[in-house]
């Protein structure tokens, strides 16, 4: 059985685990004050080239909602692709952290925000009693396998400057993003003008793991507060951060996601003009009659139906341990 499902299905590093084993060995202060979550937030300031805070969860629903509740009041509006996590996958988890915020889904293609777009959806709100533009949210990389480049991310940040916005990124797949641009974490996220990015562990060979990393120190007050108050900052934090460290240590994080891309890239090679959306990073759509791919399905390959992309879309994933076996079976049942 080979499978395409998700890279959330398939299990974590041998790195993660040692660490976790690891950081179960003695008895440790408990709340985030420890070593672990110390030497993270070091790290962190190493990797992104400046101060910042970090705030350990165990999901990117968590990540997200309480990155963007941190800079959008109740009456506040949030703006995102119309096929953003935040829109289709989190039930509402911003609206809820948020006390009533209203996200506002955009269009675009390849699964894309583009500033025009953006600009529209903002001035439609106008002045008035409408919710008030408060944060911009952008998912990197996209839930279509695409990337925005630092240009892109710049000119979104723009807009949302322009209109008194802040700027959430949902990084589930950031590290896939960077080793796809080829540029420092840093370019791809403050420096283009991010002021929260939630940077994803646990899709890329982690157990449960990801980071809210505040940029903009304003914000890294309210946020300390609302991580407590949701129940969010884990009593046995060391848990969640040796996790991370692990993850950031001798670069796990990019080596895992360069061999994802390069497995997606290799699997789209082989698929070639079923393909749907560019390939930039672990995440694949193809084309597929129904036939073809109950005929998949019975050969034991396991990947979901994708119906927002059309009745014969499909989504294929590929993860850290992924094989080219793997990949060059999937690829002669197709051609077969």
């Amino acid at each position: 059985m080979t499978d395409f499902r998700s890279d959330n299905t398939h299990g974590a590093s041998p790195e993660i685990l040692e660490a976790v084993a690891r950081a179960n060995r003695d008895t440790i202060v408990s709340y985030g004050a420890d070593a672990f979550t110390a030497r993270v937030r070091a790290r962190c300031r190493e990797l992104f080239e400046r101060e910042l805070e970090v705030f350990p969860v165990l999901t990117g629903t968590a990540g997200n909602s309480l990155a963007i509740a941190s800079m959008t009041p109740p009456w506040g509006a949030v703006f995102c692709h119309e096929q953003a996590h935040i829109q289709r996958d989190e039930m509402g988890a911003p609206e809820f952290f948020t006390s009533g915020a209203k996200v506002f889904p955009i269009p675009g293609a390849h699964g894309k925000l583009d500033p025009e777009s953006l600009t529209r959806a903002i001035s439609r709100l106008g002045a008035g009693w409408s919710p008030k533009p408060s944060c911009v949210s952008l998912t990197q990389a996209t839930e279509a396998g695409t990337v925005y480049s630092v240009d892109e991310v710049g000119a979104l940040t723009e807009v949302a400057r322009r209109f008194g916005c802040r700027v959430h990124m949902d990084g589930a797949r950031f590290a896939n993003a960077v080793i796809s641009t080829s540029v420092q974490a840093s370019e791809l996220s403050w420096r283009a003008g991010v002021d929260v990015l939630v940077f994803g562990g646990t899709k890329n060979g982690a157990m449960a793991v990801e980071l809210i990393v505040v940029f903009d120190q304003a914000l890294a007050a309210e946020l300390a507060v609302r991580w407590h108050r949701a129940g969010h900052r884990l009593s046995k934090m060391r848990f969640l951060s040796a996790q991370f460290e692990a993850y950031l240590e001798n670069d796990l994080w990019l080596r895992n996601a360069r061999h994802a891309n390069a497995m997606a890239t290799r699997l789209a090679a082989g698929l070639g003009d079923r393909v749907i959306h560019p390939v930039q990073a672990n995440v694949v759509f193809a084309r597929f009659s129904r036939e073809q791919a109950s005929s998949l399905f019975d050969r034991g390959f396991q990947f979901f139906d994708w119906p927002v992309f059309g009745e014969d879309a499909y989504r294929l994933v590929t993860a850290f341990d992924t094989t080219e076996e793997e990949v060059s079976g999937f690829l002669a049942a197709v051609n077969a």
